[in-house]
Order: structure tokens, then C-alpha cells, then sequence
């Protein structure tokens, strides 16, 4: 039993708190999984997909946001989003590494086991 990380987090964790946190409502995995690789979509572009209004998806983008999952950018009347995938490949490269420091073998995907 590894009893120190129920004092503290591994060195660095701290900044994924609200990374995984954001990712554990499915409208905002939805929302992510949308942006083709380097796109920008407009709040109003989201907002016509989803059957919620639009202050939801504006609070889910804003969550994504603050988790640094999403960057954005104002242009006139209208803020674009866009995926910040330099820091979500940091954020599951750095857990990665640390399960492999730990021995853990790595989960084969179900479909590669059949």
C-alpha cells in the first residue's frame, strides 16, 4: 500500500483535479469530442446541437475551460473554442508514465482481445 498519496497527491497532480472532474459529466465529453483536430466552433455552433439552452452549454464550456481542457478566444459578438490538446496530451502522458513507474501492465482494448 502506497499510504503517502493519502497525505498528498503524486508531484504535478494537482493541476488535474479539475481535469478529470471535467470530464466526468457527458455533455461536456460530448462537447470535446466534437472539435475536428485544430477546428474553432462559436458558443452559438454548440449550442444548436444540444436539446439544453444555451446558459447550460455556455456553464459546460466554462467548466472545460477553467480545466484547461478548452481555450477560447473572443472575436466581435462571438467567443471560439477550441481544443487544447498540448495540455490534455500532458495531462494523460503524465498519468501514463506514473502507472508505468507503478508496474502496471497495460489494459489491451476489448475489441484488440477478441
Amino acid at each position: 500500500m502506497k499510504s503517502e498519496f493519502a497525505d498528498h497527491l503524486p508531484e504535478g497532480w494537482e493541476r488535474f483535479t479539475r481535469f478529470f472532474a471535467a470530464l466526468g459529466d457527458t455533455t461536456r465529453q460530448q462537447i470535446l469530442l466534437m472539435f475536428e483536430p485544430g477546428e474553432e466552433i462559436c458558443v452559438n455552433e454548440i449550442a444548436r446541437l444540444f436539446k439544453i439552452s444555451r446558459p447550460a452549454i455556455s456553464h459546460h464550456l466554462k467548466v472545460l475551460r477553467n480545466a484547461e481542457l478548452l481555450t477560447c478566444e473572443k472575436r466581435g459578438k462571438e467567443v471560439y473554442y477550441r481544443v487544447n490538446h498540448a495540455y490534455c496530451a500532458d495531462v494523460m502522458r503524465t498519468v501514463h508514465e506514473f502507472m508505468k513507474t507503478q508496474g502496471c501492465a497495460p489494459v489491451r482494448a476489448a475489441s484488440a482481445a477478441r
